[in-house]
């Protein structure tokens, strides 16, 4: 039976929030709190499975990073390592410095936890909303977002940015959590409500942003929404492609 709310969610919606502007607010406010043990937080809670995942977007993207001229935003980047995985695939690909790699964020906290990478890549960070990007319209070969997308507060406004911002023959990829099915979705369960928000509370010493985590997954649409979404925007060639057996998942689309 479809979660109803899944249907009919805008965006996230962290607990004491009502609407648009003050769930941005606070997801804006846990990030700049947890910023300072994110990168281990994501290392630890995810036993390291993270790091696969995004060398998996960029190898998936290699046909654009590859490119001299290239233009790639990492959207919701906050601390850069899905955009130091851009850049690897850029450098191995041919392209020595030539693609333009941004790094969007509106955490002001996650951002300079990440200069130091972006620094040395040739990463230009951007502070800004994905919901109303500083970018000229058609000016980007590839928008990429690993586990950012899920927190904002339009999800439908988030991927009209996206196309926005896109040039025709653009392309997105879209990684975020999903909730596994069988056995495995049991015990995935378990350990994402019961055992992941003590663990990160222990760690970052703050409490919230770890038990608002299973809630923003509950709440994203499901695979088939999402790509039903993607669609009624304009995206073309629209996939969904399962990582760990269904954990995580990458959504793509072309303009």
């Amino acid at each position: 039976m479809p979660n109803p709310e899944k249907i009919s969610a805008a965006g996230t919606r962290p607990a004491g929030t009502t609407d648009e502007r003050s769930a941005s607010q606070t997801v804006r406010r846990m990030f700049d709190e947890i910023a300072p043990r994110y990168d281990l937080l994501n290392h630890v809670l995810s036993m390291n499975i993270d790091r696969l995942w995004w060398r998996r977007v960029a190898r998936t993207f290699s046909h654009i990073l590859g490119r001299e001229d290239a233009r790639v935003l990492d959207m919701c980047a906050g601390t850069g390592d899905m955009s130091v995985e851009l850049r690897a695939v850029a450098t191995r690909k041919g392209s020595t410095g030539g693609a333009t790699i941004y790094a969007l964020d509106f955490s002001h906290a996650m951002l300079c936890h990440g200069l130091g990478k972006y620094a040395a890549r040739q990463i230009q960070p951007l502070e800004a909303d994905a919901l109303a990007m500083p970018l000229p319209d058609q000016s980007l070969d590839l928008v990429v977002s690993t586990f950012g997308f899920r927190n904002l507060a339009n999800y439908e406004a988030g991927l009209r940015e996206i196309f926005r911002v896109l040039k025709p023959g653009g392309e997105v990829g879209i990684l975020d959590f999903s909730e596994p099915g069988g056995l495995l979705g049991k015990f995935y369960g378990f350990y994402f409500r019961k055992v992941l928000p003590r663990i990160g509370t222990l760690i970052s010493g703050v409490r919230g942003p770890y038990e608002y985590l299973p809630a923003s997954v509950e709440r994203f649409p499901s695979p088939q929404q999402m790509l039903d979404q993607m669609r009624s925007v304009g995206f073309q060639n629209v996939s969904w492609t399962p990582y760990t057996f269904g954990i995580a998942g990458l959504y793509q689309g072309r303009k």
